[in-house]
């Protein structure tokens, strides 16, 4: 038995249809009757990150666990009881969803997580994605949409974005295949890019044109807050643009395609199959690949 956490999430959700039919499953949830659009074959059971009193039921039977940091929780230390928790369960693996450089970026707090789950006596395997793909639908889409433009203090760094759907399929083979114990994988996609290449792609395939702003970190902080973005989140996302400016996410490593056993989704496929998510209402259809 698997259990997905974050699985109504971006990564839960992906990651939970890709261990479909491949293990028995089990959906980590606040509220168990709130996910009918989550169609998976899986059981529901109560589970809050902040109540530890619904760990040992949820993790009952469970051998092992996706687990992602949520963006409430910074401090390492509160990881502890789950962590506790999976270890009298029985709990033999757990796949943490990391980010790429996390062993160098103290700013971020999932080093601190990975350490806890090392010094676990869990078996752990740690997935450090690049930046997603879908962050483009989440964090930029009305800013590309509404105004054409693609808002990131990443100045002309480098990212190899990576496609969730790529990321949650190495999570599920590392969770149903032996040998990826006590790993750390870095997940980049197939190619680096900057964010003036992503923004000619976009003005290729949405129906408009789209430019790249280079804010400073301040102005995107505050162009964050006007979004009404929580300050974690945009300090997250403000390391992630970081170290793509220093030229610390460019490189592109192995990993992903010998985990999934082929070539990992390109930005512009992404990009052209979802093309719909950032045109103008009414505007004309895009260019398709």
């Amino acid at each position: 038995m698997i259990l997905v956490t974050g699985s109504t999430g971006l990564t839960g959700r992906a990651v939970a249809r890709s261990l479909d039919g491949r293990a028995p499953l089990r959906l980590a949830l606040r509220n168990p009757g709130g996910a009918a659009d989550l169609a998976v074959r899986g059981e529901r059971v109560r589970f809050d990150f902040d109540d530890p009193a619904s760990f040992g039921p949820a993790l009952s039977g469970v051998t092992g666990v996706y687990l992602l940091r949520p963006p409430a929780m910074a401090r390492p230390a509160a990881f502890e009881p789950l962590l506790a928790a999976m270890r009298a369960a029985g709990v033999r693996r757990v796949a943490f969803l990391s980010v790429r450089g996390a062993e160098s970026i103290p700013l971020l707090p999932h080093r601190g997580i990975e350490r806890r789950i090392e010094g676990s006596g869990l078996a752990w395997t740690h997935l450090r994605p690049s930046d997603f793909m879908q962050n483009f639908e989440t964090v930029h889409r009305a800013d590309i949409r509404d105004r054409g433009e693609l808002w990131a203090p990443a100045g002309g760094g480098r990212a190899s974005w990576v496609d969730v759907r790529d990321v949650a399929e190495a999570a599920a083979r590392v969770l149903t295949e032996e040998g990826h114990a006590y790993r750390a994988y870095a997940l980049t996609g197939p190619e680096a890019l900057g964010f003036e290449d992503a923004a000619r792609l976009f003005s290729a395939h949405v129906g408009h044109e789209v430019c790249y702003r280079r804010p400073s970190l301040p102005r995107y902080l505050w162009h964050q807050h006007r979004a009404r973005r929580p300050a974690a989140f945009a300090l997250v996302m403000a390391g992630i643009y970081t170290a793509q400016r220093l030229g610390l996410a460019a490189g592109t490593t192995p990993d992903l395609p010998r985990l999934i056993g082929r070539a990992p989704g390109s930005l512009e496929r992404y990009i052209a199959g979802c093309s719909h998510q950032w045109r103008k209402p009414g505007g004309p259809a895009g260019a398709t690949v």
